[in-house]
């Protein structure tokens, strides 16, 4: 696993198309431990999400696009991406970790906040990549997916959100945010099985 200093990244290896954009599938959040108090609403849409969110990792991996985890550090001010998988993979939900463990060739974010965009090295590590196009999963679709669409967004990268691979806490919250992204953001929402059409 590689965390995001993309000096070697490699480039080119793209061999599919998005229309004419060069993707990477960004997984948001989904490396957790779950012992927080949105727990008991979230983890029932992470268990309906994952078989899509591993379908995406199984595309992407064979069509050589870049995947990318974004995670959230949980406060842990000293730890780093190794720590946090760790973490989940030792956790009470690793069953919801283990098929969609990072390998040696994922790249790597860590986030404290909403956006896998804010105060992260994530929109170098795109234009390091020459990546013009999101792919995103992960949770929660009426938090850090939301914002990291609208940051994507606004970074003029286009963007598809696999509506069945994202995973809410509130589930009015999150068919408003994916209907935000669509009109807002113009962002493309589909089935994981189109995502990389």
């Amino acid at each position: 696993m590689r965390a995001a200093d993309p000096a070697g990244a490699p480039r080119g290896r793209w061999s599919g198309s998005v229309g004419a954009m060069k993707p990477a599938l960004v997984v948001i959040d989904m490396l957790n431990t779950y012992e927080h108090e949105d727990a008991a609403q979230l983890v029932p849409s992470v268990e309906r999400a994952l078989p899509a969110v591993v379908r995406l990792l199984e595309e992407a991996r064979a069509r050589g696009v870049p995947v990318i985890y974004a995670n959230d550090n949980f406060g842990k001010w000293r730890s780093h991406h190794g720590e946090i998988v760790e973490a989940a993979l030792a956790g009470p939900y690793a069953r919801l970790v283990e098929p969609i463990r990072p390998d040696e060739d994922s790249y790597f974010v860590v986030k404290a906040r909403h956006s896998a965009f804010y105060e992260t090295p994530l929109a170098y590590l795109l234009g390091r990549l020459d990546v013009t196009h999101l792919v995103l999963c992960g949770q929660v679709t009426e938090q850090c997916v939301l914002y990291s669409a609208l940051d994507a967004h606004i970074r003029h990268l286009s963007v598809t959100v696999a509506d069945d691979a994202v995973a809410e806490i509130h589930e009015d919250l999150a068919r408003a945010a994916l209907r935000m992204m669509a009109v807002n953001m113009a962002a493309r929402i589909v089935p994981a099985v189109e995502a990389f059409d």
